[in-house]
């Protein structure tokens, strides 16, 4: 099987496909829109895509008391600290903060809506084939 996309429920669409954007790199992918003003999100890659929407009729997960180890979204990123930095001035809150046994940096933040991000700054970076 190939992965398609995972989906969250959201409160604010439009708001977070904006700070996604601007802030993650994420593209739209597609956007059919509707009543649920449904948006799917690329990363860089164009490999991962995540579903955000709004459905009313469905249970929005409270994210921000949510632990972050047991929902998170993660990032390759070169530089941990830097990024972190700039979401922090974007509206982001910090989580966590480790350095790995094996040198690698992952920072846990919290988008503006609760969500954990996290960035993972690896010693050895991970493989990104299929076997």
């Amino acid at each position: 099987m190939t992965f398609e996309h995972f989906a969250l429920n959201v409160p604010d669409v439009p708001a977070l496909v904006a700070w996604y954007r601007e802030h993650l790199g994420l593209t739209i992918a597609t956007a059919p829109g509707g009543a649920t003003q449904t948006h799917f999100l690329a990363d860089s890659s164009g490999r991962t895509i995540v579903e955000v929407y709004h459905n009313p009729a469905a249970p929005v997960l409270d994210f921000a008391a949510t632990d972050p180890l047991v929902f998170h979204v993660a990032f390759v990123v070169a530089d941990a600290p830097t990024e972190k930095d700039r979401l922090l001035a974007a509206g982001a809150t910090l989580a966590q903060e480790v350095t790995a046994p094996d040198g690698s940096r992952l920072v846990m933040l919290r988008d503006p809506w609760g969500i954990a991000v996290q960035l993972c700054q690896r010693a050895t970076p991970m493989p990104m084939g299929g076997q």
